[in-house]
Parts: structure tokens; sequence; C-alpha cells
């Protein structure tokens, strides 16, 4: 199930779409290993009887309990995005419950990722994302080849930032020199003022006086 398309705003695109990798089961299909010794030991120790019939009862339970959960999982990864668009990196899961994340790219200091020898030949690994903001630092594990998705939100970052100082540009040269984006409404140019006012590239006053240039043209 892809990242739902309701959630994109207008004007962003995405770049990577992930679900965390086949790696995210093997902590939960292990704790089948244990359980498994115990059935074995269990069965092995008892005589035929009674006791016996009520081990194997205890056990069929235990194991149908293990496959749910298990499915669980399952649809709890298949509700986990992670996610990297030109505005913003996302990370939502959930099936009733929902928890997300969301960092703009302008905020981001710094990438960093660990992958242990093992995760690096199946190509897992987790990611750790500093931003400006009162988390700090965002931790997500089993990351499908976390290198490559740090390279991608460097590029993504990169692209955001020429796109952000080419309007700020436009914006400070004035209504003559931005004529070539005037396909775009008053409304829209106030909504792209306000988010340059917002991130501190104009200011408050540079912002009024280009909306009062706008409206005078309504």
């Amino acid at each position: 199930m892809p990242y739902p398309k309701h959630l994109v705003n207008e004007g962003e695109t995405v770049a990577l779409d992930l679900r965390p990798h086949w790696w995210y089961f093997s902590k939960h299909i292990f704790t089948g290993v244990p359980l498994f010794i115990l059935f074995l030991f269990a069965v092995g120790g008892l005589d035929k009887g009674t006791g016996k019939n009520a081990v194997l009862v205890l056990f069929a339970i235990l194991w149908v309990a293990w496959v749910v959960w298990l499915l669980l999982k399952y649809f709890q990864w298949t509700y986990t995005h992670f996610v990297v668009t030109s505005d913003r990196v996302i990370f939502r899961t959930g099936v009733l419950s929902k928890r997300g994340i969301e960092i703009p790219l302008e905020r981001i200091n710094n990438i960093n990722f660990h992958q242990g020898m093992f995760e690096r030949v199946i190509g897992a690994g987790d990611l750790d994302i500093e931003s400006a903001g009162k988390d700090g630092q965002s931790h997500f594990d089993d990351v499908r080849h976390p290198d490559a998705v740090q390279q991608e939100i460097y590029r993504q970052m990169e692209a955001n930032t020429r796109k952000t100082a080419g309007y700020a540009g436009a914006a400070a040269r004035g209504p003559s020199a931005a004529a070539p984006q005037q396909f775009a409404s008053v409304p829209d140019q106030i909504a792209q003022l306000a988010a340059l006012r917002d991130a501190g590239h104009i200011t408050q006053a540079e912002f009024e006086a280009k909306k009062a240039q706008l409206l005078d043209r309504m």
C-alpha cells in the first residue's frame, strides 16, 4: 500500500516511499524459537496422560497467540511508511492508532546512519536525523539501504534550498522581475510570500508591502 496521496501537499513530490526492511520481522519470528524448544522439552519429559494432554493444549494456545501476534506485526509493517518528499521527511505507522513524525527539510541539521556487518550484507540499517526543534534527534530502525536514503535526503535538501532561494530572489526583485510567474493567483502568491516570511527569507515589513501590492491588483 503506497503512502496516501491525500497526505501529500499540493506541489509536493514523493522521492522515496519505503517500508521497513524485512529484517524488521526477525525479532518477532525468533521469539518462536524458545517457545518451540520449551515445547520439545515439555513433550519429551512428560508421560502420556492427562498432564501431557494439558501441556499440549497449553502450547497449542501459545502457538495460536504467537501466529496472531505475527499477523498483527505484519499489518503494522504494511501501514508503516518512511517517506522523503521535496519538502519534508515523514514517518507514519499504525493500523488503528496512528503515530507520525514530520521533519521539514530546511530544519534538518545532520543525518547519520549505522550498519553492522550483517546489516550491510542484507541492505538494512538505522538512520538518525538531527533537526532544529524540541525533539532534536529522531531515530529510525530497519531502514532499507540507509546510506542511499541519506544521500537522497541531502539531494532533496539541496533542491529545496535552490527552490526557496529562487522564490526569495523573485520576491525581493519585485513584481516586474517575477512577471514570468504571474500565472499564479493573487491568494497563491500571498501564501508563497507568507511561507517565505515564516522561513525567515523576508521580513514582516517586506511581506506587508508585497501583500499590499498584490491586493491592489485584485
